[in-house]
């Protein structure tokens, strides 16, 4: 017993468990925030993954080209968005289904990405570390949140700004609406659908540009296996935040944690947990999240319904 909490011990008071942790957890913050924005008007982004990984694929390339962060982070938003276009058009000016087409644009995105990351083997680079005076001074979490590289600090505007969009402005109230009853927004005059269309495009803008920051912070070359998966984690946090933005933070905090401790324990040398089960740990906690919180906190009412006027 002694020996497990010494193991506890030497776990949680590891900088690379809480820097990895923060990392982890600030990608699946850039696409669960423009997720929860989506699902807030009655959408389900199955293509999330497909976004972050166009992004992050853009970006690379981008980079490899210009050498330029900025213009690599812009390639990564408008490659987002562009998968999202796709996505929103589909489902939702089209009679497509919207979980059928984001599982194939997945499939397709991640075909291509795979097909041309051979073909052209962009190379990336990590962006320099940026800590802020004093803050990243204070033990355990100082390093992880403030001494960083510069592209993880995109994150802190974003929060507030997707709080300020959903809670303080008319799109925002408009982007509920049509998430709650869509027949009554459009008896008010509101086109449900086009309102749709635009919240999936902020998701993709967010999740390209969460993709893009990632290749910067984390890695130092692109593979297609880089996303692997968080888009749906980014989607499960969404649901494990009861769909509030807050829920949603805290719900990527403590995957991002799950996901670091899979990478520290084996870098600890503790031989005992099956690094097998390490992997496919972030996976088991996406699926008794989302089985324990999906039925016990509300749903926007019209989530995964589609719009068609004169139809409940």
């Amino acid at each position: 017993m002694g020996e497990f909490f010494a193991a506890l011990g030497d776990i949680f008071s590891s900088d690379s468990m809480y820097i990895g942790a923060a990392i982890a957890a600030v990608v699946l913050v850039f696409a669960a925030s423009g997720e929860f924005v989506a699902e807030r008007a009655g959408t389900i982004n199955i293509s999330l993954e497909a976004m972050m990984l166009g992004g992050a694929f853009a970006a690379a390339v981008m980079f490899d080209l210009t050498g330029s962060a900025w213009l690599s982070l812009l390639a990564g938003v408008v490659a987002g968005v562009l998968v999202s276009w796709v996505q929103a058009n589909m489902s939702h000016r089209l009679p497509a289904d919207q979980f059928v087409v984001g599982l194939v644009l997945n499939v397709l995105v991640l075909g291509v990405v795979g097909f041309l990351a051979g073909e052209i083997d962009p190379q990336s680079n990590r962006m320099r570390v940026i800590e802020v005076p004093l803050l990243s001074d204070i033990p355990g979490l100082g390093p992880a949140l403030f001494g960083q590289r510069w592209p993880f600090y995109v994150v802190y505007p974003v929060v507030p700004v997707v709080w300020w969009l959903v809670y303080r402005t008319r799109w925002g109230l408009e982007i509920r609406a049509v998430g709650e009853d869509p027949n009554a927004a459009d008896v008010s005059g509101l086109h449900v659908n086009k309102i749709r269309r635009q919240a999936i495009y902020f998701a993709g803008l967010l999740a390209g540009l969460g993709g893009a920051c990632f290749v910067f912070v984390a890695t130092d070359s692109f593979e297609d296996s880089l996303i692997g998966g968080r888009g749906f984690v980014a989607i499960a946090a969404v649901i494990f935040g009861g769909w509030t933005l807050k829920g949603t933070i805290a719900g990527c905090t403590i995957f991002g944690l799950v996901v670091s401790l899979g990478l520290t324990i084996p870098g600890l040398r503790y031989e005992a947990i099956d690094s097998s089960f390490l992997d496919m740990a972030p996976n088991v906690v996406t699926i008794v999240a989302m089985a324990v919180f999906a039925k016990r906190v509300r749903q926007p009412a019209a989530l995964a319904r589609p719009f068609r006027r004169g139809l409940k």
